[in-house]
């Protein structure tokens, strides 16, 4: 089973779960309102059990896990109208079966409407939520094909024929020898961007996160390197069936390799970030929920901190700055301002001291920072507004640190392979030691992250870095 069509299953299953919690909620709310008990002689658990069965059966009759994508609110409306009276029918004639006379009509129609509104509240959220998603290309995955002719055309064909798939073609690229062809349109609006010379720099500079090999490979010379560059960086390769396969049977370093699906069509496919896709999927449930009750709990404590910022400096609350987030995707990250406002003027001055090898800059007593933004940065809370970009999909709350563009571009190649997953409030390196740590050391950790994720070491981290806001480790 390919990985489309395990998310597909997976998110079919969260789909009918939230629905089995709307019918639950109406149930029990019909029966509140009805002022009913379970002491009665009517045996209320049997309906119970009975309403999720005629619901589940009618929310199946009617469609209603079928795509949105391309249905208007009002069809949706219509699905529940429909499903909520036909499942009532359903409880009312099985009840008749078995002579239940004694059930409240009052409660039944409590029933009915309490199912209406709940469904019509869930429903909207989610078709709303998805629309505006699919407007602002949130979630998307970028695709760099390889080739050209009728197995590229097919596989474009199917991409666009399923926009809800999320996948994005980002081009196509033409064997080194024809140049000439840059510029061609190979089906609809999908153009050729370039030839294998360019390969590299591509990858270097856009956000690719997969590769579609649809040529024959034998048509590439030194095949075998272009996949251990992007194994390198992290970067998903996939490869249509071709009888010369064997051309690129090598031992991978760190990738993984393995058959899967793509829209229907086989794949061999390459890949060194993690391939957990439940578990990802719960991790991206887990940054959503805590980061958005870390918003509404910590509100009062963002507010004094916006206030203690504004009256002991001079300049904005927040902190903005263009990071790297997933797979080299530029995003503006959001802090509390723990310096002074020309504080980026004055780093030029402070070069030579610099604490860290490598790219980055770091000064235990910089003199830039404000007299609160020592104890912010202390007790770690200048990361707090990061929170919303969590909530924007940008980060997670366990992940790499996001890097800055122009050190990105000073990364050898093998630590490009840290953006090959979504960055984070914190890491491996925010609990050992920070600036203590040699700048190789840290991409060592963050790719060891990488290749040794679970959802048990997200919560490892979370805990340890827990420890060190309270005990004010960071720096």
């Amino acid at each position: 089973m390919g990985i489309l069509k395990k998310n597909s299953n997976l998110l079919l299953g969260m789909h009918q779960f939230l629905d089995l919690l709307v019918v639950t909620a109406a149930f029990w709310t019909a029966f509140w309102m009805r002022g009913l008990s379970l002491n009665s002689s009517v045996p209320y658990l049997f309906i119970y059990i009975l309403s999720i069965i005629c619901c589940h059966i009618s929310l199946r009759l009617f469609g209603s896990y079928d795509s949105v994508r391309n249905q208007k609110f009002s069809q949706i409306f219509s699905k529940i109208i429909k499903t909520s009276l036909t499942g009532t029918t359903g409880i009312i004639f099985v009840m008749y079966l078995l002579h239940m006379d004694a059930v409240s009509r009052l409660f039944l129609a409590f029933f009915t409407l309490s199912l209406i509104f709940f469904f019509t509240v869930t429903k909207s959220f989610l078709y709303y939520t998805l629309r505006y998603n699919r407007h602002r290309d949130y979630n998307t995955r970028k695709i760099l094909i390889i080739g050209t002719r009728s197995r590229a055309v097919e596989l474009i064909t199917e991409i666009l024929r399923n926009p809800a798939s999320g996948y994005r073609i980002s081009g196509c690229l033409e064997t080194a020898d024809q140049k000439e062809s840059v510029g061609n349109i190979v089906f609809e609006n999908i153009a050729i961007t370039g030839t294998m010379d360019d390969f590299n720099n591509i990858l270097l500079t856009e956000a690719i996160d997969e590769i579609i090999f649809a040529i024959p490979l034998k048509k590439i010379e030194k095949i075998h390197e272009y996949i251990l560059f992007a194994e390198n960086m992290g970067i998903k390769v996939r490869i249509m069936p071709d009888f010369q396969i064997q051309c690129i049977m090598y031992y991978p370093e760190t990738a993984k390799i393995y058959i899967d699906s793509f829209l229907g069509m086989p794949t061999m496919s390459l890949s060194s970030a993690p391939s957990k896709d439940t578990e990802l999927l719960g991790k991206s449930i887990i940054d959503y929920t805590v980061a958005s009750l870390g918003v509404i709990f910590l509100f009062p404590l963002l507010l004094l901190i916006s206030l203690a910022i504004k009256l002991t400096s001079k300049g904005p609350v927040l902190f903005t700055q263009t990071r790297c987030g997933l797979n080299g995707r530029h995003f503006t990250l959001y802090k509390f301002r723990t310096m002074v406002a020309n504080a980026e003027e004055l780093k030029k001055e402070l070069s030579s001291d610099n604490e860290m090898d490598g790219p980055v800059f770091k000064m235990k007593n910089d003199p830039r920072i404000t007299s609160i933004g020592h104890f912010l940065r202390k007790t770690s809370l200048d990361e707090l507004p990061q929170l919303f970009n969590i909530l924007k999909g940008e980060m997670s709350l366990v992940g790499p640190r996001p890097p800055l563009p122009s050190e990105v571009e000073q990364y050898h190649l093998w630590q490009r392979r840290k953006l090959s997953m979504k960055p984070g409030l914190t890491c491996i390196w925010q609990v050992s030691g920070r600036n203590d740590v040699s700048f190789d050391r840290w991409m060592e950790m963050d790719l060891e992250y990488i290749d040794n994720w679970s959802l048990l070491l997200d919560f490892k981290l979370l805990g340890l870095t827990a420890r060190e806001v309270t005990f004010g480790g960071g720096h």
